[in-house]
């Protein structure tokens, strides 16, 4: 089987499971007297893990954004995980994370790579507010290991924004002319700040109302809330929600368990499930209909996002 099978095959395994496994990394590199802690990415989000290649500067750009590298003839930005947190990377070396988001390959400089941890997602939970305010909120989960060591998941979603992102260009938003009924209502849930700040502007442009969710475990609270609610008043639950819009990775419980979830809970029948993650590729769209998604949309277009959600809101 080639690598590539199998990296999908233990997706598939993972799928509606509420497991995931993360590639732990530090900002210090071997032998610095300074910790800074212990961080994490999703592995499938990563592509290969280097020795930092040489560097092409370009002027102009962000801090954090070192410049660019050449990977086999493709052209990938390069950001300073480190620098753009604010902590100085001690010590010689260090490496770089070749990752995936949104179908954009780029690279993140790291002190040095530690292992795969797979965990449940129920062992992630939401960051407590002195490490949002310290890291501006730049921690969507945190875990605790056996040892005693916490693991923070960065919300690379805003970074990259931030870094490699163009400003929002209003005309993205006000050019939706897509036609939804009134009275619609569409659930959604995120872990990522700068992505349900998107979202909600989508939303908004179609004329939508929205329930906002940081999880799938609290948008799953929701929903059955609002399940016991009409059944109180004799009304299916679709009187009150129309669709469920949800990321992939989150804490507690990852999308891929809410939509299994719902579409298994007969409460929500005849609801659509649309998926919404910069995990690209086809192979996602495929796990994603695994678990009974209806639609699989990509970070981040709203004007494809606001057509997707008007045809099912249709």
């Amino acid at each position: 089987m080639s690598a590539q099978l199998k990296e999908v095959d233990a997706r598939a395994r993972l799928a509606g499971t509420n497991k995931l496994e993360i590639l732990m990394f530090r900002f210090e590199t071997p032998g610095s007297t300074v910790a800074h802690g212990t961080f994490g990415i999703n592995v499938f989000k990563v592509r290969e893990v280097i020795r930092i290649p040489p560097i092409t500067r370009a002027p102009d750009m962000p801090p954090a954004v070192q410049g660019m590298v050449s990977l086999r003839g493709t052209l990938v930005p390069v950001i300073d995980l480190a620098k753009y947190v604010g902590f100085e990377q001690t010590g010689a070396g260090g490496v770089m994370i070749v990752a995936e988001y949104n179908g954009q390959i780029m690279g993140f400089l790291v002190g040095a790579v530690d292992t795969i941890l797979r965990l449940d997602w129920t062992a992630m939970r939401a960051p407590p507010d002195i490490i949002v305010g310290s890291l501006g909120g730049l921690v969507t989960a945190v875990t605790e290991l056996a040892d005693g060591r916490l693991v923070m998941m960065l919300d690379v979603e805003a970074i990259l924004d931030a870094t490699l992102g163009k400003p929002d260009d209003e005309r993205a938003y006000d050019d939706i002319q897509a036609s939804v009924p009134a009275g619609r209502t569409v659930l959604f849930a995120d872990d990522s700040l700068v992505a349900r700040k998107q979202i909600t502007r989508a939303l908004d442009a179609l004329h939508v109302r929205h329930i906002g969710a940081v999880n799938g475990r609290q948008a799953w609270t929701e929903l059955t809330r609002i399940a016991a609610a009409a059944e109180t008043a004799g009304n299916p639950v679709s009187h009150y929600v129309q669709l469920v819009l949800t990321d992939i990775e989150m804490p507690e419980m990852d999308g891929y368990m809410l939509a299994r979830q719902v579409k298994a809970d007969p409460r929500f029948a005849g609801i659509p499930v649309v998926m919404h993650s910069s995990l690209s590729g086809s192979s996602n769209r495929k796990l994603g209909l695994s678990v009974g998604v209806d639609e699989y949309v990509p970070k981040f277009e709203p004007g494809k996002l606001a057509q997707t959600l008007a045809r099912f809101l249709a």
